[in-house]
C-alpha cells in the first residue's frame, strides 16, 4: 500500500513474521511499525525506549493524559490505549493527508480515546490548557530533521506549562557523528553529538532533572541514531528505565546525574532566536 502525501511517498511494508504487522516509509526511510493484533508491539528501538517511559510514568495500568507531538502511524498512541485502557490522548500531526490515509489503512480502534488534530506541534501545544497531560511525547521531524521551534527553551517552557506537576516530557532526538553532516552544508564542520548535547542542556535549563537513553555506539558518535531524552520536576525513575532499556534486544544506556552533565560537555541552551533544525542523517543511514 502506498500514497503520496504531504511529506513525500508513503509506504505500508507488511512484516513477513507478523500476519498483521506493518512498517511505515516516508520516502523510504522507516517512520513507525503497527502491529493490528498486539499494539503493544514497539518494533522499532526507540519506539520501545519511550514505551518504558509511558510505563513508568504512573502504576500500571493508570488512564494517562497524554499529547503526542507528532502522529506517524500513532505507534505510541496506540500503545497507551493498548496497555492504559481509558487513557484520554491528543495527536497533533502536521501532515494531515499521512494521517488521514494511515487511519484507513490501519484503523483505531473503536472505543479507544484518540483525537488527532493537524496542524503545527507547537501550534498545537498552545491551545492546551495548563496542567492537562501527565504525558508529552515529541517525536516531530519535517523530512529527515526535527524543526528548529521544537527545540528551544521557549518551547520547553510550554511544554512544561501542559504538563502536571509529576507529569514527564520526553523526545525522540536524531544525531550522531559530526563531519559533512551526510553532505549537506548545514552540517558541515559539526562536532559529533552537538545537536543532541544542546537539547540536553535546554532540558536542563527548563526541568529539575533529566535523563538520556540510547545505544551505546551513539551515545559516543560513532553512528547516526535515535536517542530518547526525558524530563521532568520530579525524580525520574532512572533505575528502572536502566534496567529495562538494558535488556532490551538492542541494549540501550541511560545518562543522568554527573554522567549526563558530562556528557553534555559545556553545552548552551537553545533559544529560539538560536535554534536550528536536527541534523540531516548521511545518505544511506537507513538503507
Amino acid at each position: 500500500m502506498s500514497a503520496q502525501v504531504d511529506g513525500g511517498h508513503a509506504e505500508l511494508v507488511p512484516d513477513p513474521d507478523r500476519a498483521h504487522g506493518w512498517s511505515l516509509l516516508l520516502d523510504g526511510a522507516p517512520q513507525s511499525y503497527v502491529d493490528l493484533d498486539d499494539p503493544s508491539h514497539l518494533g522499532f528501538e526507540y519506539q520501545r525506549r519511550l514505551g518504558h517511559v509511558i510505563d513508568l510514568v504512573a502504576p500500571p495500568g493508570r488512564p494517562l493524559h497524554v499529547l503526542h507531538l507528532g502522529g506517524g502511524a500513532f505507534s505510541l498512541a496506540r500503545y497507551v490505549a493498548a496497555t492504559r485502557p481509558r487513557s484520554t490522548q491528543q495527536v497533533v500531526e502536521r501532515d494531515t493527508a499521512l494521517a488521514a490515509w494511515v487511519r484507513t489503512a490501519l484503523p483505531l480502534e473503536r472505543g479507544w480515546r484518540i483525537r488527532v488534530r493537524g496542524g503545527d506541534a507547537r501550534e498545537g501545544l498552545g491551545r492546551l490548557p495548563v496542567r492537562w497531560a501527565d504525558l508529552v511525547i515529541a517525536d516531530v521531524f519535517t523530512g529527515a530533521s526535527t524543526p528548529a521551534h521544537l527545540t528551544s527553551t521557549e518551547f520547553l517552557h510550554e511544554v512544561r506549562r501542559v504538563l502536571r506537576p509529576d507529569g514527564l516530557y520526553a523526545a525522540n532526538i536524531a544525531d550522531g557523528p559530526g563531519g559533512d553532516g551526510g553532505g549537506t552544508a548545514r552540517g558541515r564542520g559539526r562536532r559529533p553529538l552537538e545537536h543532541l548535547r544542546s537539547q540536553v542542556a535546554t532540558v536542563r535549563e527548563v526541568f529539575t532533572s533529566a535523563a538520556l537513553v540510547a545505544d551505546p555506539a551513539v551515545l559516543r558518535g560513532k553512528r547516526f541514531g535515535n536517542a530518547v531524552l526525558v524530563a521532568a520536576d520530579r525524580e525520574l525513575p532512572v533505575a528502572e528505565l536502566t534496567r529495562r532499556s538494558a535488556g532490551d534486544p538492542h541494549p540501550g544506556r541511560v545518562e543522568s546525574g554527573g554522567t549526563l552533565d558530562g556528557f553534555a560537555g559545556g553545552a548552551v541552551p537553545v533559544t529560539d532566536a538560536t535554534a536550528k533544525p536536527s541534523p540531516v542523517p548521511p545518505e544511506g543511514t537507513f538503507g
